[in-house]
């Protein structure tokens, strides 16, 4: 295989004409110089130069593999540039997943400053309704940075960014509505709006249920912890829902659960070594939770 030193001897020296000449522009001895490429052409197995008078020209071969040699020290160029780039931060991609109910209220302030302030970096996002899943994706390598509900098994690159509280939400006319709180006696045999199995939710509501004797009567189920909420304010049942779920400004009746029940809001990175990697993660920790209205 070519070296990328015999490529850049052959199109410098075809360039400036003269091995003497080509080796002034590299900044190397004219022997050294004649020994990369008399290594190319012992490679290829013919001569790449003819020896004038004055100076060299290529040979029918040299012809043939200059384009080839020239688009190789230009991709060569483009690795390093690319490779610089982004090891300064200025461009590059970033792999984002978040817990699907997260992505609005905590996730979206960042890539909002992310897009206006640095426009040459990629931002691929993806959605998970599983804490595990994510967790998984961290660890299989396929994404740089997650962000949701602590996972049962906590990736060595983890930081909290906050609790959030889970709350009940109660259909109007319901009569928990006027409390300030609500036991999870109270919602012994109440229909709730409960969680599809692949929702993390699911499993964790049940267990904490069954840890104060309550089982959770499920009317319906839904993979969003936000569509609950809506589904509760339009009457099917009470649904139990985390802060971040809620909608922007929601106007349905909320109520803290007592004894009160709060999850862990992580950030989870494969690798702090990579610069994109640790400033997202820096200013996603320096908002924090950030400020909710509902």
């Amino acid at each position: 295989m070519p070296t990328l030193r015999s490529l850049e001897c052959f199109v410098a020296v075809v360039d400036a004409g003269s091995v003497t000449a080509g080796a002034a522009q590299l900044h190397l001895s004219q022997p050294a110089l004649s020994h990369q490429l008399a290594s190319l052409e012992a490679e290829i197995g013919s001569p790449l130069l003819e020896r004038l008078p004055r100076g060299v020209r290529p040979t029918p071969t040299g012809r043939a593999v200059l384009t080839d040699a020239r688009t190789a020290l230009t991709a060569a160029e483009r690795v390093l540039r690319t490779g610089r780039a982004v090891a300064e931060g200025s461009e590059g991609r970033v792999r984002l997943a978040c817990a699907e109910s997260m992505t609005v209220p905590l996730l979206a302030p960042t890539l909002r400053k992310w897009t206006r302030k640095y426009p040459h970096i990629g931002l691929d996002l993806t959605e998970f309704t599983s804490a595990d899943a994510m967790a998984e994706a961290i660890d299989n390598g396929d994404v740089d940075i997650a962000l949701g509900p602590a996972p049962a098994r906590l990736p060595a690159n983890t930081d909290e960014l906050g609790t959030e509280d889970i709350v009940v939400v109660v259909p109007e006319g319901l009569d928990l509505e006027d409390k300030q709180d609500i036991s999870w006696t109270e919602l012994a045999d109440k229909p709730i709006v409960h969680y599809h199995p692949a929702n993390g939710l699911r499993a964790w509501l049940d267990t904490v249920a069954a840890s104060h004797d309550v089982n959770l009567e499920a009317v319906t189920h839904t993979r969003s912890a936000t569509t609950a909420a809506q589904l509760a304010h339009a009457g099917l049942g009470l649904a139990l829902v985390p802060t971040t779920a809620l909608p922007a400004r929601f106007t349905g009746i909320a109520r803290a659960l007592h004894p009160p029940l709060q999850r862990s809001v992580v950030v989870m990175v494969g690798s702090r070594t990579d610069t994109l990697t640790r400033r997202f993660v820096d200013d996603l920790l320096t908002r924090g939770m950030g400020a909710r209205r509902h």
